[in-house]
């Protein structure tokens, strides 16, 4: 059976189909699947050993210039109708991933009017399952595939991409994250970062932009450990070298646990329940203390207070360094006995 997945955006929604594609692979000796990714999240499906094939697109680039993007959309429709599938399965749910599905040659699959996020994408499939929304995406991504092909799905967890390699007494930090509510004060980084190194780690911290490359830099108190606009498979590899990492909510949080590496995660502002970072290796440190919590604003309704010391956002005032290094501590100890 030969199946194209149309999943291309974001990293955390990738980062989320990639159980269902184990999953699904384990059902049917000979399934063959086509993963249909934004080009700057390719490393991800290219990652898992049983995806054929993927094929990327630049929606979020064409779109900026349509004209000039011509001659590339006319090379995807093209390859598209050039291939026949038995399947054609849009576990995006948005209307520009329906018009892919529509120029694919193939039975196409998607969710139904109740369960999908517009709902005008529901006129591009032939077959539509109702899915609970009320559920993890991880969830929702393993029921869809398993509908559209006939299975009944588990519980399971496994994204398809840890694999053994030898590891480094090395924490990452994810600080880098899209609404300044989901930042985690800078001063709990780094004073993070002190307690990680008085116990003998490693620190590391990504960053994709410059204001993430000023902050990471005052967090590690220099340059060591700087990962600076590194590839996303570049970052993936230090990533699974390290003993555990830090969270924030973050697309980079979700693959941690895809790579078999133990997390923590922090929120405030917004609700882990549907789409946070889940997986056997992972914990979610989740405020509470609030009535505003979680407010889901990207900007916290409080105004920042003027003496530097307090935390802020609000959210985030009861989570502090200490915790959240006993809770990655943890992770770590229970990961090595199980490794015992």
């Amino acid at each position: 059976m030969k199946v194209l997945l149309v999943k291309t955006s974001s990293l955390g929604d990738v980062i989320h189909a990639l159980p269902a594609v184990t999953e699904a692979l384990s059902k049917f000796r000979d399934l063959q699947i086509d993963w249909l990714v934004e080009e700057k999240f390719r490393d991800i499906p290219d990652r898992h050993e049983g995806v054929h094939e993927v094929i990327p697109v630049a929606i979020r680039r064409w779109r900026s210039d349509w004209v000039s993007a011509w001659p590339e959309v006319k090379a995807l429709i093209k390859r598209l109708r050039s291939a026949q599938y038995d399947r054609v399965i849009d576990s995006q749910g948005l209307l520009k991933s329906a018009l892919i599905t529509f120029f694919a040659n193939g039975e196409t699959h998607g969710y139904d009017r109740d369960s999908i996020r517009e709902s005008v994408a529901c006129l591009f499939y032939g077959k539509k399952h109702a899915v609970d929304k009320e559920q993890h995406a991880i969830h929702r991504q393993k029921q869809l595939l398993a509908a559209s092909l006939g299975y009944r799905p588990n519980q399971n967890i496994d994204c398809g991409l840890a694999t053994p390699t030898s590891k480094k007494k090395t924490i990452m930090l994810l600080h880098g994250t899209t609404w300044p509510s989901k930042e985690w004060p800078e001063s709990a980084w780094t004073e993070l970062a002190n307690l990680i190194r008085q116990d003998g780690f490693e620190v590391m911290a990504p960053s994709g932009n410059e204001q993430e490359r000023e902050r990471a830099t005052r967090i590690l108190g220099g340059r060591l450990g700087l990962l600076d606009r590194l590839p996303l498979g570049d970052l993936m590899s230090e990533m699974q070298r390290c003993a555990g990492a830090v969270a924030v909510d973050t697309g980079l949080g979700h693959l941690a646990p895809a790579l078999g590496v133990p997390v923590v995660g922090l929120y405030g502002s917004t609700s882990p329940g549907l789409t946070g970072i889940l997986g056997r290796q992972s914990q979610i440190i989740a405020s509470d203390h609030l009535p505003c919590i979680p407010c889901r604003k990207r900007e916290c309704q409080f105004q920042k207070p003027r003496d530097s010391s307090n935390i802020y956002p609000l959210c985030f005032e009861q989570t502090s360094p200490e915790l959240v290094w006993q809770a990655l501590q943890l992770r770590l100890r229970s990961k090595e006995a199980k490794l015992d």
